[in-house]
């Protein structure tokens, strides 16, 4: 298993980097920022991002939620307890509150690796090969009563969560599809981004983003639809606005 760690205070690195060779894990390279951060994982393409939430810039949710996929396995590491939802909501492998000690850090190893054998990563090539990206989705076939609707992806301003169902806004209704948001975005690609721990918005559709309490934000449509935006997904947001 190869980690990166992410995470602002040299001493907070310097502890868990220890913690980690003690139990087997080699540290590929370290980084202070989510820029930092970026560049190391395309230099080390590590299996596991131990990841401080609170950062300067672009914070570790944000990061975690824009990472391109095949992305690493993510292990939060924060002195806050309030970011377990919406951590865990991203696919978080682990939320790690500090100070954590060595046998709960094992736990979230033995999770990592868990997941790693579920799931292996790719094989890493002695050279670089242009990658082959899948296919997105141009369309969704959406079961309805008495029938099913063919909804262009082009269509959609806006998906939201509803328990095991996904509300797609459009300006001709709001259809449920049943599936996760994760597997959903995954289908559509880049086009859409993560905007709430509820929400997902389609990036080509946004005319403005108005400013809110608390490092919140609205997304206004070209639509008219407002969409809302928690300050976790914001960097992300922007990132994907270019």
């Amino acid at each position: 298993m190869r980690a990166l760690i992410v995470d602002d205070e040299e001493p907070a690195r310097a502890r868990l980097r220890r913690l980690l060779e003690g139990a087997g894990v080699t540290v590929a390279a370290e980084a202070a920022d989510a820029g930092d951060a970026r560049r190391q994982l395309a230099a080390h393409a590590p299996d596991v991002l131990f990841l401080d939430i609170c950062m300067p810039g672009m914070s570790g949710m944000a990061l975690a939620a824009s990472l391109p996929q095949p992305a690493p396995l993510v292990v939060f590491t924060t002195a806050h307890d309030s970011y377990a939802l919406p951590a865990f909501d991203t696919g978080a492998a682990d939320y790690l509150l500090k100070p954590f000690d060595a046998a709960r850090l094992a736990r979230a190893i033995e999770r990592v690796r868990l997941r790693l054998v579920a799931a292996p990563p790719a094989p890493r090539l002695a050279l670089p090969v242009a990658p082959h990206p899948a296919p997105h989705l141009a369309q969704l076939l959406v079961p309805e009563r008495g029938g099913t609707t063919v909804l262009p992806v082009r269509d959609i301003g806006w998906i939201e969560t509803a328990d095991n169902y996904l509300i797609l806004h459009t300006a001709k209704g709001q259809p449920l599809l049943r599936k996760t948001m994760g597997a959903l975005l995954a289908e559509l690609g880049p086009g859409f981004v993560r905007c709430h721990r509820r929400a997902a918005v389609q990036t080509a559709r946004i005319e403005r983003v108005l400013a809110r309490a608390h490092g919140d934000c609205e997304l206004l449509l070209d639509s008219g639809m407002r969409v809302p935006c928690s300050r976790q997904y914001r960097a992300a947001v922007m990132a994907a606005l270019g």
